[in-house]
């Protein structure tokens, strides 16, 4: 097989090296090899914490070089607008014609097996799961000592924050079961103070248009179960009906997390592996962590398969379809910005969800590829997406720092750890103008990134990495007593007649955010 773009690495050597070929691969997304308990032990030395602070699962193996000046300007250089990794879309080209256009974006793929929305869901599922508000890019910082802000399962907390009572804030006024939900534009939107900023338990669920709306659904959601569950009978007590309708929209939400978030990203083999048994990351039941290789490097795949623009909605803008970057420095001080960035309110600022769903309608659009190509506009974002509003403005180069943050191992050495087929130096062969020893000793990140490419074509992720992510998110649901996993095994979605066929296009319409509940509504602007 040729080599692709130049860059000196060959999917199909990779493939012949480890002895597999493509199809294997393509088929289940997983090439692990299978060996016994004491290996793992000896592999891995995990260095749990508190729920309360970060750690590490491979507490074993040191970082994959030293927070040297020339480490850091090698990583800055690599992470680069117009670098190695930026896709190098035609942003002239505006935003309709970028997604219109493949051409316009030839070095940043499609992903037919996943669905924009892949993408927004993920990323509530790290704000979710995982804050870090105290260590500073690049400096190396012990991850046993760092406080993780948001709890370490799939509980809600970035929504429900601390309940009616200690976060009321959060919470109608006249019904504390129910959440506040704004209604500034046509459709929802989230509750805001008079400056727009956010009245939400994470203030990363409004650095986009399209995760402030996932937030909002949510919101909507819960708020439909509590008159699910007052009815036909009611103790009275409001804060009856919120503990249920917060455990059943809690369990929805998990529940498509294993059946279907982690199918589109790892496969659905690793996940029927990961379900019959981890091997790395494995937490006392009430004693889940966030490691930092989950939080600094293997679960930031998502920001490759992040598109540079998209379509909101369909006819919001004054009848016509609102298109916009996922951020445009243009937009910057706007009351209504041009492109699609949060914190701001407006009539055509509401997502249309069949781009982001497949509700059989012909309208949804595809991710981008995981792979070693990140969009264009994400070598700029605005300070307002950034939790610490701090420099630098490159996505690509903050996620490289984060690896000499938390002193993370290299992707070699942690797929070695694993026991899963390494990638060779040839594959990493554009790394070796850095100087620094890159194509043997791969940032974790970047490695994570090119594992996929190579091992499945980017349509999901690779072994090393999806094996983590995989493993981690599942066990944060083995580890929380109160998940559905623990709770009741074979708890099945109750909402609507859908059981074990619930997937997200369900759960937005139970929210009442879907299509036809919209065009019911507001034919002119569905």
């Amino acid at each position: 097989m040729a080599t692709r773009g130049g860059s000196g690495y060959s999917r199909g050597s990779f493939l012949k090296r480890v002895g597999l070929t493509a199809g294997a691969l393509a088929v289940g997304g997983n090439v692990t090899r299978v060996f016994a308990p004491s290996a793992v032990a000896a592999r891995s030395s995990t260095v749990a914490t508190a729920p309360t602070t970060f750690g590490r699962i491979f507490g074993g193996l040191p970082p994959f070089a030293p927070a040297t000046d020339q480490v850091r300007s090698a990583l800055v250089e690599l992470g680069k607008s117009g670098g190695v990794l930026d896709a190098r879309d035609d942003l002239s080209a505006g935003p309709v014609q970028l997604i219109t256009d493949p051409a316009l974006s030839a070095g940043n793929r499609n992903n037919p097996s996943q669905t924009a929305g892949t993408t927004f869901f993920g990323q509530f599922v790290d704000h979710d799961t995982t804050f870090d508000t105290t260590s500073k890019l690049g400096v190396p910082t012990e991850p046993t000592t760092t406080p993780n802000s948001r709890s370490p399962s799939l509980d809600l907390d970035s929504v429900y924050g601390g309940g009616p009572v200690a976060t009321p804030q959060l919470y109608d006024p006249s019904d504390r079961a129910k959440l506040r939900v704004g209604f500034g534009g046509l459709f929802e939107d989230l509750p805001r103070g008079d400056d727009l900023t956010a009245t939400i338990a994470d203030p990363r669920n409004d650095e986009n248009l399209m995760i402030a709306a996932l937030h909002a659904a949510i919101l909507l959601f819960h708020n439909r179960a509590v008159d699910e569950v007052r009815a036909p009978t009611s103790s009275g007590d409001p804060l009856d009906a919120y503990g249920e309708a917060r455990r059943l929209t809690t369990w929805h939400y998990q529940w498509l997390v294993v059946n279907e978030f982690l199918p589109q990203i790892v496969g659905q083999r690793m996940v029927d592996d990961v379900l019959r048994g981890r091997r790395f990351y494995r937490p006392q039941r009430g004693q889940a962590f966030m490691p930092v290789e989950f939080q600094g490097a293997t679960y930031r795949f998502g920001h490759s398969i992040v598109r540079p623009s998209y379509r909101a909605n369909l006819k919001g803008d004054g009848g016509n379809a609102f298109f916009g970057m996922i951020f445009d420095s243009a937009g910057a001080g706007q009351a209504d910005p041009i492109d699609l960035r949060g914190g701001a309110r407006a009539a055509r600022r509401f997502i249309g969800w069949q781009t982001f769903f497949d509700f059989g309608d012909g309208e949804v659009k595809p991710n981008k590829r995981i792979d070693s190509k990140i969009s264009t506009p994400l070598f700029n974002i605005p300070l307002g997406a950034i939790a610490s509003h701090d420099q630098p403005q490159v996505l690509p180069q903050r996620n490289l720092l984060r690896q000499l943050t938390w002193g993370l191992p290299s992707g070699q050495a942690i797929a070695s750890a694993m026991d899963v087929p390494r990638l060779a130096a040839a594959d990493l062969s554009e790394l070796s103008a850095l100087g620094v020893g890159f194509e043997t000793r791969t940032p974790l990140w970047y490695y994570v990134l090119k594992e996929a490419e190579l091992a499945n074509d980017g349509l999901r992720l690779g072994p090393m990495g999806g094996r983590i992510v995989a493993e981690v998110l599942i066990g944060l649901l083995d580890a929380d007593p109160n998940s559905y996993r623990n709770a009741k095994q074979k708890w099945i979605p109750v909402f609507g007649s859908f059981g074990n066929t619930f997937r997200m296009t369900d759960f937005l319409r139970f929210a009442g955010v879907d299509p036809a509940s919209r065009h019911a509504a507001q034919p002119d602007y569905a």
